[in-house]
């Protein structure tokens, strides 16, 4: 055991200063995430999801820093990252549309103006939609109308159509 602390003791401790790093800047951003959400009122769950989504993109990050830092050369990296994003691509233009849908929900937490409680109204051509809003998930938006019926609505079309505010709040009566 002690031979391997010997011989890799400066992958050791790099290993060690990069997952510390990562851990800060994690912690960091999920603050930040934190902050912005509670500043513009969304809820914490909506909060949460991005800061795990934000977490996820480090934890790659640090994973193709460490294996450089294990003696994986560049171009055997460039061929596997390559590789990964041509299988990743493919399989993405197949499902392109809940990409779509999670990325609009991010947009959405940063810049939607409508939270959770507001009564909307999206207009569509070929049907309107008034309800109010239950809950924002990472695929769609969950709208309860005012006879009961719930309707899940995609995150990248309610970016795309006109959307009108008639109640902040509609659960406060």
């Amino acid at each position: 055991m002690s031979d391997f602390f010997s011989n890799y003791h400066n992958e050791v401790v790099n290993s060690l200063i990069v997952f510390g790093i990562f851990f800060i800047i994690q912690l960091a951003a999920r603050l930040v995430i934190r902050i912005i959400g509670n500043s513009k009122k969304k809820h914490v769950g909506r909060a949460k999801l991005v800061g795990r989504y934000i977490t996820v993109s480090f934890l790659l990050i640090a994973i193709l820093v460490e294996a450089y830092i294990l003696g994986v050369g560049v171009t055997d990296l460039a061929l596997v990252f390559s590789s990964v994003f041509a299988v990743i691509g493919i399989g993405l233009f197949a499902i392109w549309s809940i990409l779509s849908n999670v990325t609009s929900g991010i947009i959405m937490f940063f810049s939607f103006p409508y939270k959770i409680g507001d009564k909307i109204k999206i207009h569509d051509k070929d049907y309107e939609i008034e309800a109010v809003i239950e809950d924002i998930r990472s695929f769609q938006i969950h709208l309860r109308q005012d006879n009961g019926n719930l309707v899940t609505y995609p995150n990248n079309l309610l970016l795309q159509k006109p959307v009108t505010l008639i109640k902040k709040d509609a659960f406060d009566k």
